[in-house]
């Protein structure tokens, strides 16, 4: 990923613009070619890396308009990936779609997964962070990864999807591995060994998880019960309803949604909150500030760090022409760093109002799951920090990130409390 900072024809001359004084980039070493991490913009927003062979958009006006215009920057790009990505797997996934079927399938989908299911979670949720948090209670450290931001969604999401509880452990297993397994940079050109090794990882989870989310689906039509899933197959906007594939690829998404995003919020907010303690005891001190805390965080180190398109004719944007076919890589993490969009966007702001943040993208693929991932986040950092008046990242025990170089996330958080 070193060339998107400096491909080969020199695009991407770096300045340094209002570095903050906390670098959480360079402290932890988080991605180091993610320079909007580091207070560095490029010369040129849009521009072509010859290593991948797609093109790279980091300005927020530029990723507006792609994210904008679905018949020109189409969400259809597995067909220009260079391992193909067919059946199943595909077949009904709203991430691939384009209006107007995106539209036809997001309805239905929208008429069951309603705002009152999302509410009606978060008792749930407040049970489940202080049945987790109990296990270390007493305990000056301890992972909080591992002891409550990996098991949480994980249990919330099979909760509302209608998992039996004992087969809740499957999906975190699942979802762990995937992303651990994206680890090797995308290239058009030559695939590399390591490539396809992590998308054969990568596909095999995602068959199991399938799989085992058919055989419950199918149960669900047959009884329907009072779950996600079973109002899925259900529902039914102008005489249409979702096929079984349509059904299983939401609950896809659903859980990358609910799963991975949650964990990276939650994670990159708790060391947000260690690297700026002015933040933390100001949001210590008024809770109201929790809802915008959680919308800067999405902004400052966003969890989805970028999101693909694929084009379907030449089209120019910010002077530069893209021609027809080609993979664009539409980086919203830079986007959020953006200071045409954003004032003093390298400060952490509890408070930053208006607050356009592009983390849970936008458009007619606006996160379905951001609702939960919102709502989720405001809830176990509130009883964070009413548990835990001193909540720190452990000196001795650095944090891991995730490797995929399309996320910025918490892997590993060994926390103290004293």
């Amino acid at each position: 990923m070193e060339s998107q900072c400096n491909n080969a024809s020199g695009l991407l001359a770096m300045t340094r613009k209002g570095r903050a004084v906390t670098n959480l980039a360079d402290r932890w070493g988080i991605h180091p070619e993610h320079f909007w991490l580091r207070g560095q913009w490029p010369e040129r927003t849009v521009a072509f890396d010859e290593k991948t062979g797609m093109w790279n958009v980091y300005g927020y006006p530029e990723a507006l308009a792609v994210i904008g215009d679905p018949a020109t920057f189409s969400n259809d790009t597995a067909r220009l990936f260079p391992v193909p990505v067919d059946g199943p797997i595909s077949d009904g996934d709203l991430l691939q779609m384009d209006p107007p079927e995106h539209r036809r399938q997001r309805l239905l989908v929208n008429h069951a997964f309603t705002p009152k299911i999302v509410s009606d979670l978060e008792p749930r949720i407040s049970k489940l962070t202080h049945e987790l948090l109990d296990k270390v209670a007493g305990r000056d450290r301890f992972d909080l990864m591992e002891t409550l931001v990996y098991p949480l969604p994980a249990v919330v999401v099979a909760d509302l999807l209608g998992v039996p509880a004992a087969d809740t452990h499957l999906f975190e297993t699942w979802m762990r591995k995937m992303s651990e397994s994206a680890t090797a940079d995308i290239s058009l050109g030559d695939v590399s060994e390591d490539q396809e090794r992590a998308f054969k990882v990568t596909m095999e989870q995602t068959e199991q998880m399938l799989d085992y989310l058919r055989v419950v689906t199918a149960e669900c039509r047959k009884s329907p019960r009072e779950d996600l899933l079973s109002q899925l197959v259900q529902a039914e906007v102008e005489g249409a309803r979702l096929s079984d594939d349509q059904v299983v690829n939401f609950a896809k998404m659903l859980l990358i949604a609910g799963y991975l995003t949650t964990t990276m919020l939650l994670g990159n907010t708790v060391l947000c909150l260690d690297g700026f303690p002015e933040v933390d005891a100001r949001v210590r001190a008024d809770r109201s500030l929790m809802p915008t805390l959680v919308e800067e965080s999405m902004r400052y180190l966003s969890p989805i760090a970028a999101t693909y398109r694929a084009t379907t004719s030449e089209v120019e944007i910010a002077g530069v022409t893209i021609p027809k076919d080609q993979l664009v890589l539409v980086w919203l993490a830079a986007a959020n760093r953006d200071e045409r969009q954003f004032a003093r966007p390298q400060v952490f702001d509890p408070a930053r109002d208006p607050n356009p943040q592009l983390g849970f993208s936008r458009g007619t693929h606006f996160c379905l799951g951001a609702p939960l991932a919102r709502m989720e986040g405001q809830v176990v950092l509130n009883i964070l920090l009413d548990r835990f008046p001193v909540l720190k990242v452990d000196p001795d025990i650095p944090p891991t990130f995730y490797p995929a170089p399309d996320t910025t996330g918490v892997s590993t958080l060994s926390v103290r409390t004293g």
